[in-house]
């Protein structure tokens, strides 16, 4: 990573990095977002080893309100609740956050997003995750970690959302991005949302392909070269959505990473498609 690539350094912090950062007494607040759609061992895994000082984040009831068919599977949080466990997390006012997982960064981006969202300037993702900080030769620590609490206040609309109505919009006057694998979008396969498919008008870009072999972004010139093959950035604004706002958060991150602000629809296709008088597409094409 070029240090000089000041829009890759606020997004992203490589495990060697940290270690240094930690080892000269700057200890970041670390939150441990371990989480796989249809697995609901990430506390036990957290338990198991996780980061020195790290604070297991549950993405299920932290970062999200209760799924409902009219909000998704993952609506956005009270802003009083999620200041409420940020605070019990330890995340101060003005002070850094560092989120992994050990899904190169899918489920770690919701939680960069969202302190992002709610005016957190310090939050970056740990690029590779828990493997990387491994392979780097960090140590890890089990059993659970009570930070102080910290003061933070929470203050949302830094980052942009999308409403159903709005991702219509954006779909046919921008870029709307489908970050969902491939064959969802095609509407080969649905195996959580009510319908298959995707929002006419929308471009597959599936989150995994922001990742290398390991699970660590693509680099700065990489990730340019593929949102440039989908059009952005371009004059349109860009907007991305996912099955439930979580991975779409990754490619937000991807995006900042190289200087493209995009707008997340929250909702997702968990909403679009639990809404029978919203229109569903299917096929390789966007319309």
């Amino acid at each position: 990573m070029s240090t000089g690539d000041t829009a890759r350094t606020a997004v992203l912090v490589e495990a060697q990095q940290l270690a240094a950062q930690i080892a000269s007494g700057d200890v970041p607040v670390l939150l441990d977002v371990r989480w796989a759609l249809g697995r609901s061992d990430g506390h036990a895994q957290y338990l198991a080893g996780h980061l020195p000082g790290a604070v297991y984040v549950d993405l299920e009831t932290e970062l999200a309100a209760p799924a409902t068919p009219a909000d998704g599977r993952h609506p956005l949080p009270d802003v009083a609740a999620l200041e409420a466990a940020a605070r019990r997390w330890g995340v101060g006012a003005g002070g850094s956050v560092v989120a992994y997982d050990a899904v190169g960064g899918m489920s770690a981006a919701r939680a960069w997003w969202l302190l992002r969202w709610a005016g957190v300037r310090g939050v970056r993702l740990l690029d590779g995750g828990l493997a990387d900080w491994l392979s780097a030769g960090g140590s890890l620590e089990t059993g659970e970690v009570t930070p102080p609490a910290g003061d933070v206040v929470l203050v949302p609309g830094a980052l942009a959302t999308l409403d159903a109505d709005e991702a219509a919009g954006l779909a046919s006057a921008g870029v709307l991005l489908d970050a969902r694998a491939g064959e969802r979008y095609r509407g080969e396969v649905e195996p959580v949302d009510p319908r298959a498919g995707h929002i006419a008008g929308a471009v597959s870009a599936p989150t995994s392909d922001n990742r290398d072999a390991d699970g660590r972004f693509l680099g700065a010139q990489a990730l340019r070269d593929r949102f440039a093959a989908l059009g952005v950035p371009g004059p349109a604004p860009v907007g991305v959505y996912c099955g439930s706002g979580v991975t779409a958060a990754h490619e937000v991150a991807a995006l900042a990473s190289i200087g493209v602000e995009a707008a997340l629809y929250p909702g997702s296709w968990s909403q679009w498609s639990a809404d029978p008088d919203r229109a569903v597409t299917t096929g390789p094409d966007p319309r």
